[in-house]
């Protein structure tokens, strides 16, 4: 769902220029359906709660507690943060599991794993499935509730509006 702009609203993450370590979201941000202002959210897992519910359920500032349209908003849409923007409707993650986004140095696309409760990183539903017939207290765990769609990655923000590209060896010089 695009705002009157063109621009994500709903469930958007970014990450700071500042340098975030390995490329990882570190901000998660949620834009008004009715005055289109960007509002922080400060947990993932609120996040990952709205962005859940966002097709049902239309974002509004009034959703978080002592917020409305009349406060400014928290964020502003610009380059000075590269934004991701995941799919609405993404489900809420597993407990005891943590989704990652990690955005690759050369702006090249967005990677998502996730993180299991013993600490081991799964980038595929394959090493899930492994991982929760293995582990009797995953059992009513749903392969369904994992998703490995990386948001995408708004152009505008990258600085000069372009992805940076590795150029690789030719074969003639390997």
């Amino acid at each position: 769902m695009d705002d009157e702009q063109g621009r994500p609203n709903q469930s958007t993450t970014t990450k700071t220029r500042s340098g975030t370590p390995k490329g990882l979201i570190d901000t998660f941000a949620v834009q008004c359906g009715k005055c289109f202002k960007w509002r922080k959210i400060h947990t993932r897992e609120a996040f990952e709660e709205i962005r859940m519910r966002v097709k049902e359920e239309e974002f509004v500032c009034q959703t978080i507690e002592d917020v409305s349209c009349l406060d400014d908003a928290e964020l502003e849409y610009d380059s000075t943060r590269i934004w991701v923007g995941d799919k609405p409707g993404v489900a809420k993650t597993p407990t005891g599991f943590e989704r990652k986004i990690v955005l690759r140095k050369d702006n090249s696309r967005v990677d998502v794993y996730y993180v299991t409760p013993a600490g081991k990183r799964m980038r595929t539903l394959n090493e899930l499935a492994v991982f929760i017939d293995a582990n009797p207290d995953f059992k009513d765990t749903r392969l369904e509730d994992f998703t490995f769609t990386a948001p995408k990655i708004m152009e505008e923000t990258i600085s000069g509006g372009k992805r940076k590209r590795i150029s690789r060896p030719s074969k003639e010089h390997e």
